[in-house]
């Protein structure tokens, strides 16, 4: 039996074993997944969780059960490209024939002393666990800081403002305006709903030294309960510690196929592969249905194809609390009730269809 080896259950991952089972895998090929938790996590979902307005279960999507796939618990530690060996934290290693790197991202820290230490996390289901343990623990008035507004640090604010409106949110960011990969309208209402529900935007925010219980905003102290972290990612340390090439983000370049280049057999999909767009679920899926074509057609001795068309995505969706929205679907700015029905909708097909 020949190997695939899939690390880390993440969306691109899932999407690969969607497409290969039932019986889109060839029978002298054996699948096996590692992960750190038995489950497939939701991680658009970690805001939600640490703000603890939804439960653990909801963001849980089980792996596939099938008599050609392997699940096998665990932490990858290192790679070996050339000897094709994934080794783990217990001192065991893993023989591949094909590998599919899918170990996703982690909170980058800009060299800020103590954001490491000192902040919480939302970029794993143990760290947003740990955020909600310490934001729902919060007495009456306390003062949580957000560091970042982008996409996950607007979700957090604005779920933690309409579940907790006892509690003080400041949400610091570089720009001038919040969320600026989206167009200005977008930002303008986003920071409406964030005045009438009284979170305090920090524009032109340098967070330059984090202590217990204090965060500094030009060397200034602002005194915080609660620090949550959402101010950039970037790719696994595993992968940051391949010795291949990598793009100005630290993310693997990777040929037309999908591999890295002189490693045929070794695929990166999702947030560690150099790629157009920003790093996202739909992009990892776009990409996974992109390396399922070449994984097909290798192990059917033909050639894949030369090169794809662009992964197109559909659109972003953000929620405001659980009522609102925003959003923008094929270039079109959405506001409001839609654009968070539509997020609810997109979540619910996507458990649907993974048989949750």
């Amino acid at each position: 039996m020949k190997h695939l080896v899939l690390l880390g259950g993440g969306y691109g991952n899932m999407r690969i074993l969607q497409r290969l089972l039932p019986d889109g895998v060839p029978n002298d090929i054996h699948i096996i997944l590692i992960d750190r938790v038995p489950y497939h996590c939701l991680k658009t979902e970690y805001y939600a969780l640490a703000a603890g307005t939804i439960s653990d279960h909801h963001i849980r999507v089980p792996f596939p059960e099938h008599p050609q796939f392997t699940y096998q618990f665990g932490e990858v530690v290192s790679i070996d490209l050339d000897k094709q060996l994934v080794h783990l934290k217990d001192g065991s290693h893993v023989r591949y024939d094909d590998l599919v790197i899918g170990l996703g991202c982690e909170d980058k820290y800009h060299g800020v002393p103590g954001a490491d230490a000192y902040t919480y996390s939302i970029q794993s289901i143990d760290k947003a666990r740990a955020a909600y343990e310490a934001l729902n623990n919060l007495p009456p008035k306390a003062t949580v800081g957000i560091v970042g507004a982008g996409l996950s640090g607007v979700e957090l604010a604005s779920e933690l403002a309409e579940s907790r409106p006892d509690l003080h949110i400041k949400l610091f960011d570089r720009g001038e305006r919040i969320l600026p990969m989206f167009p200005k309208r977008l930002s303008d209402y986003v920071e409406r709903w964030f005045i009438e529900h009284r979170v305090e935007i920090v524009r032109h925010s340098n967070v330059t030294k984090v202590e217990p219980g204090v965060l500094y905003n030009h060397d200034e102290p602002v005194p915080c309960d609660v620090i949550v972290w959402t101010a950039g990612i970037q790719p696994n340390r595993v992968v940051r510690e391949l010795d291949v090439e990598k793009d100005k983000q630290g993310r693997v370049v990777l040929t037309k196929q999908h591999h890295i280049p002189g490693y045929e057999n070794a695929y990166v999909v999702g947030d560690c592969a150099s790629l157009p767009h920003s790093p996202s679920a739909q992009l990892a899926e776009g990409q996974a249905e992109q390396i399922v074509q070449v994984l097909q057609k290798r192990w059917n001795g033909e050639e894949p194809p030369s090169e794809f068309p662009p992964i197109k995505l559909k659109g972003i969706l953000g929620s405001l609390g659980k009522k609102h929205g925003f959003g923008l679907v094929a270039d079109r700015p959405l506001t409001g009730r839609v654009p968070r029905l539509l997020k609810s909708g997109v979540l619910w097909m996507y458990k649907y269809h993974n048989g949750y």
